[in-house]
């Protein structure tokens, strides 16, 4: 299985899918002046995670963040496998950055390319067999390894896709503040990797492994680390995030109920959230916890893939339609205002069209306030390509227009409510226009108002006042802190 390819619907919420050169950020080198570290992440959120510790580890080295890919001495694509066709796109993005290091070659500038996340799991030495250009192909679990492998590198090409014996985590630097300050004043934090559950449409478990869940200590550690160079919303995240079951201080175990009361007494936190989760792993505690916990967002991502009971065994998701509604039932009871987010598969193998109308039946009950739905893609490794009665493409896209057409909708109509409430905003940047604020409402809605500068980190009342196509406009009319 190792050499199979790894495919997932989302992983967070919204998991919007990343292509992107992660922002620059001001660092003194600490061994030399002048390397540069490009880094491009493909996909989720933990993958934006992953880049972001890369570029520390690398500033240890005396890299420092360019967004500029021609200056870079380093260049990092950290690979993801969501999207349709990922190692074609990546084989792609390769040919590109050879072109570069030999144009780089030339001016007698040297360049190294390293190929990291999942697609490097899954495909190997396969990226060097088809790129020789490529000087680096290192799993998400080794990436902590980055500066002696690189050194290792410099003779001949190197692929480590091993599962370490030891956690990365143990290893990785802190962020320097004025990394974590360039970053802004929202952060991800790492809790738990790797998934059990073993869908059919799915090998995370072969690429990032089995669930493992970070000691309490070590992320109350990195939050802290976080909120004192002016993080003020953390979002634990997790391939399964609601599985965590982490070594406490006392030597117990603690779930993500407990951990999320521990985040939001940390210092400077003035919010968080979770994601992504499964149905089956929505704990009582858990569920109590948007009641009891009131830096909790009242927004949760709770993927359902699909709302045929056939179709849910096929892809061996271990919960059933009802089971999910019962759970957005007790979630709803516990925090009325709550709003949810969920992943569909359409046309999975043997999906009838009595079975797709299941799922736009379900979407309906719920009311989602936004989704994220994709065509089936056979990965193969996984069970699901295997399977007899795969869909036809054109079966495939018709229905995916019609889910999207349906939660587009209601996406709309949950911003549509919003006008004449009164929203607490984290304000995180300045706008487009001149004396305009972005911000991020507790169902993470852009929120843009006009407002001073030194608002930046804070939480705003915000009455909204008009809905546009991806965002929320209103004014502020109290600034909490």
């Amino acid at each position: 299985m190792k050499g199979g390819l790894a495919w997932r619907p989302f992983l967070a919420a919204p998991f919007d899918i990343l292509d992107r050169a992660a922002p620059p950020v001001a660092q003194k080198s600490r061994l030399e002046d002048g390397k540069k570290i490009f880094v491009k992440s493909f996909g989720c959120q933990m993958n934006v995670y992953d880049s972001q510790r890369m570029s520390d580890v690398a500033a240890g080295e005396g890299y420092s963040p360019t967004a500029e890919i021609e200056e870079a001495d380093l260049v990092v694509l950290n690979t993801c496998h969501i999207r349709e066709k990922a190692s074609e796109k990546i084989f792609s993005e390769l040919g590109k950055t050879r072109e570069l290091k030999e144009r780089r070659a030339q001016a007698g500038r040297k360049t190294q390319i390293v190929v990291a996340g999942c697609v490097a799991q899954a495909e190997g030495a396969e990226i060097i067999r088809r790129q020789p250009a490529v000087d680096l192909v290192v799993g998400p679990q080794n990436y902590h390894r980055l500066p002696q492998l690189l050194r290792q590198a410099e003779a001949q090409p190197v692929v480590d896709t091993d599962f370490p014996v030891h956690s990365k985590f143990d290893h990785l630097p802190a962020a320097a503040p004025a990394a974590t300050r360039a970053r802004g004043v929202t952060a991800f934090v790492t809790v738990q990797e790797g998934c059990d559950k073993f869908c059919s449409f799915c090998v995370v478990p072969y690429t990032r492994g089995a669930e493992f869940s970070r000691p309490v200590a070590q992320i109350l550690a990195e939050i802290d680390s976080l909120a004192a160079a002016g993080v003020r919303e953390i979002t634990l995240i997790g391939q399964n995030v609601n599985a965590y079951h982490g070594l406490a201080e006392d030597g117990g175990a603690c779930d993500l109920a407990a951990l999320l009361e521990r985040v939001a007494a940390r210092p400077g936190v003035a919010r968080v959230r979770y994601t992504t989760s499964h149905p089956t792993d929505m704990s009582p505690s858990l569920i109590d916890a948007h009641r009891d916990n009131p830096a909790l967002s009242p927004y949760l991502h709770l993927p359902a893939q699909s709302g045929s009971n056939r179709v849910l065994a096929a892809m061996n998701r271990r919960h059933t339609a009802e089971d999910y509604l019962a759970v957005v039932a007790a979630l709803r009871a516990a925090r009325p205002d709550i709003a949810l987010s969920s992943d569909f598969i359409v046309g999975f193998p043997g999906e009838s069209e009595a079975e797709f109308e299941e799922t736009l039946a379900l979407t309906e009950k719920i009311g989602f306030a936004s989704s994220f739905s994709f065509k089936y893609s056979p990965r193969p490794g996984t069970p699901g390509a295997e399977m007899a009665d795969q869909i036809d493409e054109a079966t495939k896209a018709r229905r995916l227009a019609r889910l999207q057409d349906a939660l587009e909708e209601q996406r709309q109509a949950f911003n549509r409510g919003m006008v004449g409430r009164v929203l607490s905003v984290l304000i995180e940047k300045i706008g487009r226009y001149p004396g305009q604020l972005v911000g991020r409402s507790p169902y993470m809605q852009s929120v843009l108002a006009e407002g001073a500068p030194e608002l930046i980190g804070e939480l705003a009342d915000i009455e909204i006042l008009s809905v546009g196509p991806h965002s929320l406009r209103g004014r502020i009319i109290d600034a909490t802190g």
